[in-house]
């Protein structure tokens, strides 16, 4: 059977490990949003080491109740722009960022008003520019079990799947390797080769 996921924001390089596994896995759409998760926060590569980036969603009484599907992204505050800036100011140098930066701002200018819209066309993108067609279907109910991807919970994911192979990081010859990053990472630095280092089904 297909695993569960949740929705993530630039998710990381085992998020992506898992969906070249499989031709089609599912996608929890009826959950309640739990924030400090992957959902609106990732982990990219500055020139200090690991550096965090995330959103805020519109805080409203009950919030943390309401299904996935409904949590509205707060744009009320510039912090696309400032996303924009430490992405490009953490891989303007990698080799590919050049060939798929316009693209992946446009989603982020575009300002998807929910946080399951702009999530889902994030992991689209990079299902389509790694070269993988796995099929997201969000489920129809609340799945009391998901594969359990989370940034303050390490798992083996990676090297359970035999994806944690270094590749080449801007920035390795300051604070060497840093594994599990956002799949961006991954892709700006290695391009089309970011396939065959996560391997595939």
């Amino acid at each position: 059977m297909p695993p569960v996921l949740t929705i993530a924001w630039f998710p990381p390089v085992e998020y992506f490990a898992l969906l070249a596994r499989y031709s089609s896995v599912y996608v929890e759409a009826c959950e309640n949003y739990q924030k400090q998760s992957y959902r609106n926060r990732c982990h990219i590569y500055a020139e200090n080491g690991r550096q965090s980036l995330n959103f805020p969603v519109v805080h409203r009484g009950g919030t943390f109740s309401l299904p996935i599907r409904e949590i509205e992204v707060d744009y009320s505050t510039p912090w696309v722009a400032k996303t924009e800036r430490c992405i490009e100011t953490a891989y303007r140098s990698s080799a590919f960022f050049d060939y798929y930066r316009d693209a992946l701002f446009a989603i982020l200018d575009e300002q998807p008003p929910t946080l399951w819209e702009l999530d889902m066309k994030i992991i689209r993108f990079f299902l389509d520019k790694i070269g993988l067609r796995t099929e997201l279907v969000p489920t129809e109910s609340f799945a009391a079990e998901h594969v359990d991807i989370h940034p303050k919970r390490p798992n083996a994911i990676l090297q359970e799947l035999g994806a944690d192979r270094p590749y080449y990081q801007v920035f390795s010859d300051r604070h060497g390797f840093l594994p599990n990053l956002s799949v961006m990472d991954l892709l700006f630095n290695e391009g089309p080769a970011s396939l065959d280092l996560i391997g595939s089904r």
